[in-house]
């Protein structure tokens, strides 16, 4: 975690922004007594019970430490979390109408948007990557040993031309392996069972991408090792995820959004400043109806503490910052992705519907 250990030590308490006001910070239980006092008050919801849709990734963590804390439940919101298996499963589900937000990859949604003029809009950002967060593994028997004996070689991704294989490419080119000697099959293969996936006998794949959690659970339960650290070179400290609603939605929605959003960026500050915050989170993320078994922990993203005390994070902004997002098409039209340069302003939470000011000031790197 080189570059990330000082964030830890810049709060004391976890909530610390502009005329936001914390009075406790968070036990060794998870939970932060934190008053919202100071902070702007909004309308009736529209819409009190939100499905949200969101890859259980570290990249999500302001979102859990926020239903973790109670700070949806404080805007008087309750969320129904779906655990997607990547950006694009949520994207379709969202416009199709059975997710009202989600949380992914800029990859697929600016995808959507430049491609297929889906209606999407930004609405806050979830994580800029750091060293750790995104690695290529190999199996524990693996032969290759260096990045030049992935050329040709197959790499498992949770979805073909997302953010883990435009990672891949930007910095494998980086070794000299250009995107016609990279192999990324079109199956998904999903996070969860990533890990055993690759390391199976007789598997096709040579290596695997995998952010954390699952980095540290692949490490652990399988023994996987790590070969290449995708924070480097021209994706280093690359913005990976944000949250997103329909433009529709956002119009019939404005005080559901406003209280969506003061929660979530509560969250995002508490990541980002608390990493006791985000290990409780994630060791209690709970499965369909408040489920605690098990047999769902995988899945739901719920992580063991062993795994939680290891797990690298990222870094959690406030608000929406236009030109790192505009760097996610540049690169994608860079390699491929997008035929011509796209300008992201069409995808961006208007500064109308949301001050972001009293969070942080609107962005943070």
């Amino acid at each position: 975690m080189t570059g990330t250990t000082g964030k830890w030590l810049r709060a004391a308490c976890a909530i610390a922004a502009v005329a936001l006001a914390a009075t406790g910070c968070s036990s060794g239980g998870g939970t932060s007594t934190t008053t919202t006092t100071s902070l702007p008050k909004y309308g009736p919801a529209e819409k009190t019970t939100l499905n949200v849709g969101v890859v259980p990734a570290m990249d999500s963590a302001g979102f859990f430490v926020a239903m973790h804390e109670g700070l949806f439940a404080q805007e008087g919101l309750t969320i129904k979390y779906t655990p997607e298996t990547s950006s694009e499963t949520a994207v379709t589900q969202q416009l199709a109408g059975s997710l009202d937000i989600s949380g992914g990859n800029y990859v697929s949604y600016i995808d959507e948007v430049a491609l297929h003029a889906a209606p999407l809009e930004v609405i806050a950002e979830g994580s800029i990557m750091t060293p750790g967060a995104q690695v290529i593994y190999t199996p524990a028997n693996s032969s290759i040993k260096s990045v030049s004996q992935l050329r040709g070689q197959k790499i498992a991704v949770n979805a073909p031309n997302n953010i883990d294989y435009l990672l891949d490419v930007s910095v494998l080119s980086g070794y000299g392996i250009k995107v016609t000697d990279s192999n990324f099959p079109a199956n998904p293969v999903p996070f969860p069972t990533m890990a055993g996936t690759v390391s199976a006998q007789n598997s096709p794949y040579a290596g695997a991408t995998l952010p954390e959690p699952f980095a540290s659970l692949a490490e652990q339960q399988q023994g996987m090792v790590p070969l290449v650290d995708l924070d480097q070179g021209a994706a280093q400290k690359f913005p990976i995820e944000g949250y997103v609603v329909t433009k529709q939605w956002a119009e019939r929605n404005p005080d559901t959004l406003k209280r969506f959003l003061a929660a979530l960026e509560q969250g995002q500050e508490i990541a980002d400043t608390n990493r006791n915050a985000v290990e409780q989170a994630f060791e209690n993320i709970t499965g369909p109806n408040g489920s605690t078994n098990p047999a769902q922990a995988g899945p739901y993203g719920r992580v063991p503490p062993s795994i939680a005390a290891v797990m690298a994070l990222n870094t959690y902004p406030i608000g929406v910052d236009q030109t790192r997002i505009q760097r996610v098409a540049d690169v994608m039209n860079q390699f491929g992705l997008l035929p011509t340069r796209f300008n992201v302003s069409s995808m961006i939470i208007p500064s109308s519907q949301f001050n972001f000011t009293p969070f942080g000031g609107g962005s943070s790197s």
